[in-house]
């Protein structure tokens, strides 16, 4: 007997051509629409390694991390904000003004880092909260309300830094984007703790997927045929195994990593199992429905902008650590990475829709794409454009596959 609840067959399939057909109608309308950013995710690396042949390099594969962490830190946050129909564009001037502080707290004055993380969050939390308020409370568009905070905090930055970058952090602040994790259980020619740490990571994303399966057969709910499932999978796994395989041959698990995965699965948690999450969900797909059903919105609407100023202050701290200064320019275009991982990554442009594993999935396309650039000595100008054409194309598609779905309805 079969555990999986297939699509329904089309109106006149009959005999052994009906699960054939069913499979195949499942693969077309679910996966590849739900998958397919994992699949293109697959096909960006297997295109950069054949055109760059350093793309795969153990250092290059670590510097990757490195360079694009607080990306995909900022579209957490931001992720919350599309779902809910709104949109943040300060969050590179917030960047540039948290790190401003930590840079004055911990360089200028001399105090500890802790002190000048804490400073750097702190600030962040209270961008949120101004933004949020005009935006929940006062009523206006997210948009208007942060075109005027990426001004405002970008002059903010500039004042507290007096027009100059502030340098060095050095100590433990430096290593929260360089420090390394190396040796504990040994190894010759690779870093064994790396590898058990990714390995107990795929199994403990294999258990969960499944746990999640089970849980929607329970409901009757819509599922993946069972080979499609261990695809997915194994996909994820080969992938993860081989980059803990590539960074174990150079410096080990680099710090940011487990930063990283921390957020990320905070972050999964809220915005799948929690009462706030399905709140951002429900005021994203239909507003008038949601506070209708009691859902606070404003309240809700208020705490996602305070959060995306938390993150704004986290990847503040993480860019000035990897620079080990503050800088009044920094954090220019982050916003623009950002937002493009997350409509790369399924987010939808009305509001409603988008995950967390598809913003860092989008988020990592937009890494390896800039980092294969890179590699490869494009020029500063073609750079930008070829990140524009590819968050054109995914907002292009998103709204082709709303009106095909609408007609199919």
């Amino acid at each position: 007997m079969s555990t999986t609840t297939a699509t329904p067959l089309a109106a006149g399939s009959s005999g052994a051509a009906q699960p054939q057909s069913a499979f195949v109608a499942y693969l077309v309308e679910n996966v590849l629409r739900r998958n397919g950013i994992l699949l293109a995710f697959v096909v960006v690396i297997i295109a950069l390694s054949v055109w760059q042949k350093k793309f795969l390099s153990p250092s290059n594969l670590t510097n990757l991390v490195l360079q694009y962490s607080y990306v995909l830190i900022l579209a957490l946050g931001m992720l919350m904000i599309i779902v809910l129909a709104q949109i943040d564009l300060s969050v590179g001037s917030v960047v540039a003004f948290t790190g401003a502080v930590a840079a004055v707290v911990v360089v200028r004055h001399g105090m500890p880092w802790y002190l000048g993380v804490a400073a750097a969050l702190i600030t962040g939390l209270a961008v949120g909260a101004w933004q949020g308020f005009w935006v929940a409370v006062v009523g206006i568009p997210g948009f208007i309300v942060t075109l005027g905070g990426q001004l405002l905090f970008r002059g903010l930055a500039q004042l507290t830094l007096n027009y100059v970058s502030l340098s060095p952090f050095g100590g433990k602040y430096y290593g929260i984007s360089n420090g390394f994790i190396k040796g504990w259980f040994g190894g010759t020619g690779f870093d064994v703790f790396t590898v058990v740490i990714f390995a107990v990571a795929v199994v403990g994303y294999a258990v969960a997927q499944w746990r999640s399966r089970a849980a929607r057969l329970k409901y009757q709910q819509e599922v993946a045929p069972l080979p499609l499932f261990i695809l997915q999978i194994v996909i994820v796994a080969v992938v993860a195994m081989f980059y803990a395989w590539r960074i174990s041959q150079n410096r080990g698990l680099p710090v940011i990593l487990i930063i990283l995965a921390v957020f990320i699965m905070v972050y999964g948690m809220v915005m799948g199992r929690t009462s706030f999450g399905r709140g951002v969900y429900a005021i994203g797909g239909n507003l008038l429905a949601a506070q209708l059903s009691g859902v606070k919105t404003r309240w809700i609407t208020f705490w996602a902008f305070v959060n995306m100023g938390f993150l704004a202050g986290v990847a503040g701290v993480i860019f000035s650590a990897r620079m080990n200064s503050a800088q009044p320019a920094a954090g220019v275009g982050m916003e623009l990475d950002a937002i493009a991982a997350c409509f790369i990554g399924g987010a939808s442009t009305t509001g409603g829709i988008g995950r967390i594993g598809g913003a860092m999935i989008g988020g990592l396309i937009m890494a390896v794409i800039s980092n294969g650039m890179q590699l490869a000595g494009l020029s500063q100008g073609i750079q930008p454009v070829i990140k524009g054409l590819i968050l054109t194309l995914a907002v292009a598609f998103d709204l082709w596959n709303k009106r095909r779905t609408s007609v199919a309805a």
